[in-house]
């Protein structure tokens, strides 16, 4: 540019001769100097309408996500209206043909009374000259018929109760059986759909950051410091939290604040060894919440806590397949046969079946790991469980061939697994190494690393397996807790190495940020012994 149209006119205003800023920045927009600045404001004004189309473009999906989410809510609360105005109508059609039977057996129950042996004859008036003879003979048939009669009215009965027991179990039978064959099609029509991911991968080399609002802290209820944090996967206005005093909280969000209710307080210690849970998983119908304990002195290693009763309810499955040590991780399958699987510090890793309102254990592996497992996790379109290890292992294991699909060796030992909800071939690894925690996998080149980032701590150079990271709804952002106090936001589209955010969170290290899929909110725990709400903006 010629530096002679940047010189001031010799005839300047009187507010440009005091120095004034605002002056010289009408001097300058004047006709002199205009045509120059004219790009300039063209360009702000672009900015400004890409940076307002994109802040709607997302106010348009959470709204979008909201609606999705509540109509679902309507259909559901429909369709379990219409399944009890339905049984309604077949108890009354039921009912009067149940009257009529009645009615018209009772008449004939009189005339088998009068005829049979297992009832009281008819009183005959007899002549004068037999009257007494005949009186003697029927009062001893009297007494005779009447235990008869008590006999069968009692068979009869009993033989009905039979009947009524097994119609009502075999109508219990069908019920049961219909209503997880409904719940097996519900879960299948509920799985996402694959988008390809991968190849956006590092291809910003500026971050994009999400806009939060000042965080919101409650107390947590626990006496100890916290463990677990996990949504339910039906209704994502719930999520429990454990911790080491064993209680597990369930909690419902509060929109405005944000904040959160407790709903509920549950002792979930484990009956002989009283420890608390290592890990818990909804179950995917968001009814039970399943924990996982240790194997070690015979304790019972998992628990359910049924969530739909009104006194919250732990059971202890009977079955112990592992062996040893802690049960560091359990998580449900995607598929829609129902399977959950642990991993162990025995090495292996189980997958549980439900059968006949048990959970049967099958070893899926039990040598392919030389050190703890730290984490399992499926793959939603193959029979494909995920295993990561200490021993610096990544194995994957093909369920329906019965073998290793792949090994993966690295150079630190892993601590835990996560695929991502969006791209069913990518997958997460927590790793041990500084500055490089977090790794990205494509399942389908196996060994190849992706993608490599993580986090300088600055309390600790230590990584410990407490920390957890968890995917947003569409698979683009990665949370994770840290031993600083801080939330650690990854862009996976950032070509960059470290966070492309962090965010203040609570006064100590944060074990784990949650995203919930309807709400614009992340969800943290932390050895503060409290949980933040950082609402989305």
């Amino acid at each position: 540019m010629d530096p002679h149209l940047l010189k001031k006119p010799k005839l300047e205003e009187p507010s440009d001769v005091n120095g004034d800023e605002s002056g010289r920045g009408r001097g300058y927009g004047g006709a002199g100097g205009g045509g120059d600045n004219e790009p300039d404001a063209l360009q702000e004004q672009e900015e400004a309408l890409v940076a307002l189309i994109e802040h709607r473009s997302k106010e348009y999906e959470h709204l979008k996500q909201k609606v999705a989410y509540f109509k679902s809510q309507l259909d559901e609360v429909e369709k379990k209206l219409n399944d009890s105005k339905a049984k309604l109508a077949r108890l009354r059609a039921r009912a009067p043909s149940r009257t009529a039977t009645s009615d018209e057996t009772r008449p004939g129950r009189t005339e088998s009374r009068s005829s049979s042996p297992g009832s009281r004859p008819q009183l005959v008036i007899p002549s004068a000259s037999t009257k007494f003879r005949s009186q003697a003979v029927n009062n001893a048939k009297s007494k005779v018929l009447d235990g008869m009669s008590n006999r069968g009215t009692s068979s009869s009965a009993q033989s009905s109760n039979v009947n009524k027991s097994r119609q009502e179990s075999s109508s219990r039978a069908v019920s049961e059986k219909s209503s997880v064959q409904e719940k097996r099609a519900k879960r299948k029509i509920a799985q996402k759909e694959h988008q390809d991911l991968i190849p956006v991968i590092r291809t910003y080399s500026l971050p994009n950051q999400i806009r939060f609002q000042p965080g919101s802290v409650i107390s947590s209820q626990h006496k100890r410091k916290l463990r677990s944090l996990e949504v339910c996967p039906v209704n994502d206005q719930l999520f429990v939290t454990s911790a080491l005093d064993g209680v597990v909280n369930l909690w419902q969000v509060q929109v405005k604040g944000p904040s959160a209710l407790l709903l509920s307080t549950t002792d979930c210690v484990s009956p002989k060894q009283r420890r608390w849970p290592e890990d818990v998983a909804w179950h995917p119908d968001g009814d039970s919440l399943f924990a996982a304990y240790s194997a070690d002195g015979g304790d019972s290693q998992i628990s359910v806590l049924n969530l739909n009763a009104s006194q919250k309810r732990v059971t202890f499955l009977e079955a112990k397949p592992h062996t040893k040590g802690i049960i560091n991780s359990i998580l449900f399958m995607p598929w829609a046969d129902l399977f959950f699987a642990t991993g162990g510090s025995d090495h292996a890793v189980i997958l549980w079946h439900e059968n006949d309102d048990s959970w049967k254990p099958k070893t899926i592996h039990g040598n392919l790991h030389s050190s703890a497992v730290m984490g399992v996790a499926g793959l939603q379109h193959k029979k494909i469980i995920l295993s990561a290890g200490a021993d610096k292992r990544i194995i994957a294991y093909d369920v329906l061939a019965g073998r290793s699909e792949f090994k993966n060796q690295i150079e630190s030992k892993c601590m835990s697994i996560l695929p991502n909800p969006s791209d069913f071939n990518l997958y997460l690894v927590q790793t041990g190494a500084p500055g490089r925690q977090l790794r990205l996998f494509d399942v389908r080149l196996r060994q190849t690393e992706i993608h490599a980032f993580g986090w300088k701590q600055e309390t600790s150079e230590s990584q410990s397996a407490l920390i957890n990271q968890a995917w947003s709804p569409d698979g683009l952002f990665l949370s994770s807790g840290s031993a600083d106090p801080v939330i650690h936001i990854f862009d996976i589209r950032y070509d960059g190495r470290t966070p492309s955010q962090s965010v203040q969170a609570h006064q100590k290290r944060v074990f784990k940020a949650v995203w919930h899929q309807s709400l614009p909110l992340l969800t943290s725990i932390s050895s503060d012994l409290n949980i933040g709400l950082h609402k989305i903006v």
